[in-house]
Order: C-alpha cells, then sequence, then structure tokens
C-alpha cells in the first residue's frame, strides 16, 4: 500500500518568550512550528492566545530558507530576524506595530522541524505556480475596492 505525504506539518516546540529590560520574568511558552505544501517556501509560528496582547491566536509567516539560515549566522531584515545564540538556542525577534517580541527557541527543535519540511518538499523543488496563481487571484479581487 503506497504511502501518502501529509500536506502540512505540525510540530509543537517549547520556547522561552524574552521580556524587554528585565520587564517581568521570561515566559515558557509552546509555539506550533506549521508548514504546509500549499505555501512552499514559508514556515509559519504560531502563538496562543494566553500569550499575545490582543488574546487571540497569532500566526507569523516568513520564509523557510530565512529560518534555515539563521540557524547558522543572523539574518533578516524587516519584520522578522533569526540569529543562533550559542550552541544550543536560535532566537527569532519579531517587530510588529504592537511592539517587538523576541523568541528563544531550542536550535534542535527547529533543525527537526526544518528536516521534515525539506523531506516533504526539497529545496529547489518548491512549485510556487499555485502560490502565485492565488496571490494575483486575491490581487484582482481587491482592484478597485476601497
Amino acid at each position: 500500500m503506497p504511502t501518502t505525504v501529509p500536506a502540512t506539518l505540525e510540530q509543537s516546540a517549547r520556547a522561552r518568550l524574552v521580556t524587554a529590560g528585565g520587564q517581568g520574568p521570561d515566559r515558557h511558552v509552546t509555539v506550533t512550528l506549521r508548514y504546509s505544501c500549499d505555501d512552499p517556501l514559508a514556515i509559519r509560528l504560531c502563538f496562543p492566545a494566553e500569550v499575545t496582547l490582543t488574546g487571540a491566536g497569532v500566526t507569523w509567516a516568513f520564509a523557510r530558507t530565512l529560518l534555515g539560515d539563521g540557524l547558522r549566522a543572523p539574518t533578516g531584515s524587516g519584520d522578522v530576524h533569526v540569529w543562533p545564540c550559542g550552541r544550543a538556542r536560535t532566537v527569532v525577534e519579531l517587530h510588529a506595530p504592537e511592539g517587538l517580541a523576541v523568541v528563544q527557541f531550542d536550535t534542535s527543535a527547529l533543525r527537526r522541524f526544518l528536516r521534515r519540511s525539506y523531506a516533504l518538499v526539497p529545496a529547489g523543488g518548491e512549485d510556487v505556480t499555485a502560490v502565485v496563481d492565488r496571490a494575483l487571484a486575491s490581487l484582482f479581487r481587491h482592484d478597485g475596492q476601497a
């Protein structure tokens, strides 16, 4: 019987939400890492409602390559930055209009997640045709609307 490959990969990862300037204790949180064949260039970090300012779950999406590169050296621009913090930890810094979130992960959990995502869709094997088609359809649906 042939095995089917899942279209979406999810993995829970323990993380430490670092507070700015010692304003309260750091908080441990379980973040869901998500990768989908429907959006093969991106990964998602899904934060539970209890750690957000709005009280609703928040998902950050950014390039899969950004996470991989950030495991080895500081990288990123704009809203997301990733860098190694010693040998065992990786920091993800998220910038939003509401403020800044600094989240520290065990590097091994992130490496395991990336390995699984590249087993699902190898680097260079991403078919982005459907992603581009959806983006264009969305753009044209909203064209001319206020």
